[in-house]
Order: structure tokens, then sequence, then C-alpha cells
């Protein structure tokens, strides 16, 4: 398959399903909030290295988990036992996501680059995108951040400053999101840390068919 290149004067995409067997759809444009807005809702998200042109990926197989299947362990459920953590939404969105870049879990550098921090807290200034951050006492155990559409949840980063704080962060979004009826969080790519969270594949049929329902109805969050 083709990689198409975009233009920065022209907010379009190409169909996803013609995406490369590694998922990679286009390169090129921006990160304006109207492009990332129409990317996620058809299932299209950036992910490139600073410095590198802007890369547009729709990978065939999609990695997610339903909020109503996230899975707490039995050591992590004695944890949360022993501690007392606060929850908090959008408490401060720009210093979580920065955290996520300067403490990038189960993988190696960043990808957060000024770029995308600047284009992600403008999509949050506009309603759709949000951070979770998790407290024990006073002191900042952890957190997450991602893009919020429709009754869709497609998660970009977490972090952690203190044991298993990304793992409650994501454990309190799965809770609030099933809550609130939404339907999916979107992983995007497979990590052993998310499928024991009870992250699993979808097709790319089941995957779109779940996605068009979700951006039909209104979030509440």
């Amino acid at each position: 398959m083709p990689v198409f290149r975009l233009q920065k004067h022209e907010i379009y995409f190409p169909n996803p399903t013609l995406a490369c067997e590694d998922g990679l759809l286009a390169v090129g444009g921006d990160l304006c909030v109207e492009r990332l807005l129409l990317a996620y809702t058809h299932g299209i998200f950036p992910w490139y290295n600073p410095g590198d042109e802007i890369l547009w990926w729709c990978p065939h197989e999609r990695f997610v988990i339903f909020p109503k299947e996230i899975h707490i362990s039995h050591s992590m459920k004695k944890y949360i036992k022993k501690h007392t953590f606060t929850v908090k939404v959008n408490r401060d969105f720009a210093d979580t996501m920065h955290r996520c870049r300067a403490k990038r879990e189960f993988a190696e550098g960043t990808w957060i680059s000024d770029e995308m921090e600047e284009a992600y807290f403008a999509l949050h200034q506009a309603g759709y995108a949000m951070s979770v951050e998790v407290f024990e006492e006073e002191r900042l155990a952890g957190g997450l951040y991602g893009v919020v559409i429709g009754k869709c949840f497609f998660g970009e980063s977490m972090f952690s400053e203190q044991e298993n704080g990304s793992k409650i962060a994501l454990t309190a979004l799965a809770k609030m999101l099933d809550k609130e009826g939404f339907l999916l969080i979107d992983c995007q790519f497979h990590t052993e840390h998310l499928e024991r969270m009870g992250g699993r594949f979808l097709s790319w049929e089941e995957y779109d068919g779940i996605l068009k329902k979700g951006m039909m109805a209104e979030k509440h969050l």
C-alpha cells in the first residue's frame, strides 16, 4: 500500500483501510485541532519521533480495553486497600502531559515533543482531551491523558511517580467511563502491561463498528 502525503492547507485523510500492513497511513500535515478531531473520529492517530515528519497510523487490528472488562489483580486490590488515593480529573492537564513525556512507561525514549504538547493542550482547551491524576494524601502518585470524543476514550500516555500510580489512574478512568456508558478505551498499540489489565485485540471491522457508534453519542465527563 502507498503512504499518502498530507498538505497543511487541506484537512483530510485517506480511507483508513488503505493503511500499510504495519498501520502507517499517511505522512505530513499538521496537528491543528480540526485535523486531530478528524483523525480520531476515523480511528487514525499521530505517532512519530520528535524532529521527524508527522506520521499518521491506523493499525488493522486495534488494541482496546472495554471499561467493564478492566482487570484488577489480587495483589493490586490488596495494595489499593492499604492506601488512600484521591482521583482528580483535569487538575493540571499540561503538567500531566509533561510528566508523561519525562517518565514514559513501558517504552524506550519518548514521542511526546513540544509540538505534541502544544497540540494536545489546544485539544484540551477545546474540550476534547482530558487528564486523570491520582494522589496519595497530597503526593502525586501517577496519571494519564487522552482524547475524548463521543463515547470513546483514546489513551495517549501515562506515568507513575510512585508504585502502581499509572495502574490506579487507568483503573479509576475505566470505572468513570463505565459509569458514563463509554464504549471503549482505545489503547492503539499492544503492551503486555495493558493486556494484563484487560486489553484485547479487535479486528478493524469490529473496532470501526464500535467507533462509529461511539461518535454518534454525546460525551458526559
